[in-house]
């Protein structure tokens, strides 16, 4: 316990699903929480019950806006002083086959997925840099930068453009003292996934991964605490891959 101890951390897209699982592991091992979401609700649900293991905070953000993201950042350091964590969490992935998708879709999942994490990097530079340490961590995704599926070319474009900001951006800040990883969840059986998905699909996609089952939205937020952790200090622009060996097969049995 205590591995992030009185680090403050702002956690993007963590009203549920996986960015609640990584701001409640970043709870329970001490840090003090911004949950920021553009679901103003359930932020704050989640928030209230976080908040009963640890210090939390709920800020209402759009990542894919300049501003709201600034103010996030604003409001985190007028809040504890500083900013140690980033994770960037939020994410958007509509299934539109590449004849059928709109300029204005493809512009929403670029700027959500890709163009909100480079907002919130940006936005955390400035403090980061002055206190001479930062750990930042981004969601990609397996999709993209490893495999991908009809219907998700805006999708896959942006996870890939992720794991490029990462490297570049690990050595721009490498001399701060400040480290960017990423995550790359396999499917992972979040509350939206069992809304949108079927009973059938959800067993056929358990299928396809060696371990035989989906991951959960803990099994994403541990990797996430150790990038964000000390225990990281020299790990750097990579990504961890979370999928139950889903992309090692040659053949899908």
């Amino acid at each position: 316990m205590g591995r992030v101890e009185d680090r403050i951390a702002i956690v993007i897209g963590a009203a549920r699903g996986i960015g609640a699982a990584i701001a409640e592991r970043l709870v329970e091992e001490g840090a003090r929480v911004v949950i920021a979401d553009a679901l103003e609700a359930e932020g704050l649900a989640t928030a209230e019950r976080l908040s009963r293991q640890g210090e939390t905070l709920f800020v209402p953000a759009d990542v894919g806006d300049k501003a709201s993201v600034e103010g996030l950042v604003e409001a985190t350091l007028e809040r504890f002083g500083g900013v140690d964590i980033l994770v960037q969490n939020a994410g958007i992935y509509p299934y539109t086959l590449l004849p059928d998708i709109e300029v204005e879709e493809w512009d929403a999942v670029l700027g959500v997925n890709l163009r909100g994490c480079f907002l919130a990097i940006q936005a955390c530079i400035a403090p980061m840099r002055a206190q001479g340490y930062g750990r930042i961590v981004l969601t990609s995704s397996i999709t993209g930068p490893r495999v991908t599926s009809p219907g998700h070319g805006h999708y896959s474009a942006s996870k890939a453009g992720i794991n490029g900001l990462i490297r570049a951006a690990a050595i721009e800040l490498a001399p701060y003292d400040i480290t960017i990883n990423g995550v790359e969840p396999g499917n992972i059986l979040t509350e939206g996934m069992q809304a949108e998905r079927s009973e059938e699909f959800i067993r056929a996609m358990e299928r396809s991964v060696p371990l035989g089952r989906l991951g959960e939205p803990r099994d994403v937020a541990h990797a996430v605490l150790f990038l964000a952790s000390d225990e990281a200090a020299y790990v750097t622009g990579t990504t961890i891959v979370v999928d139950g060996g889903q992309i090692l097969p040659e053949v899908k049995t």
